[in-house]
């Protein structure tokens, strides 16, 4: 595929970025000449999460997708899904991990429809937001003389 001119555009949470995100990220912007990163807001997250959701505000976390060498724009969006910056933005090529099958992929067909690609991407295995979660609230339940070790 010839990647002048070519717009891809993913989205997620990102609310404690780690490896897995940033291996995501890296590959999704070989696909084309500008990446663009959906990120859901505050609001969006805790309707999807819950309420002890997100762990890090929007505004940091559109900062720090924004360092990245391989973003090129970041859209924090409120509604549950991309669908609408999808539609406004019109991606060549639509990205997720690898936990979403393009059936499933919001947008997919949007994409397609325009002649589009979309991929879904395999993830970085042991990575993900819930499992270090999971490892921080598990270790702050120890008792202090345990969690330091």
């Amino acid at each position: 595929m010839d990647r002048d001119g070519v717009l891809v555009f993913t989205n997620g949470c990102f609310d404690i970025i780690h490896a897995g995100h940033i291996d995501l990220l890296q590959r999704a912007r070989e696909l084309g000449s500008r990446l663009v990163v959906g990120v859901n807001s505050d609001a969006s997250i805790r309707r999807l999460k819950g309420p002890e959701r997100p762990f890090i505000p929007a505004a940091d976390r559109v900062v720090i997708l924004r360092a990245l060498r391989c973003v090129d724009d970041v859209i924090l969006f409120d509604e549950d899904t991309p669908a609408r910056v999808i539609d406004e933005l019109q991606p060549d090529v639509l990205v997720k991990g690898g936990d979403w099958s393009v059936d499933r992929i919001v947008g997919a067909d949007t994409v397609k429809a325009r002649g589009g690609k979309v991929v879904s991407l395999s993830l970085l295995p042991g990575y993900s937001t819930t499992s270090i979660a999971r490892r921080i609230q598990e270790r702050s339940a120890l008792p202090p003389w345990r969690a330091a070790s």
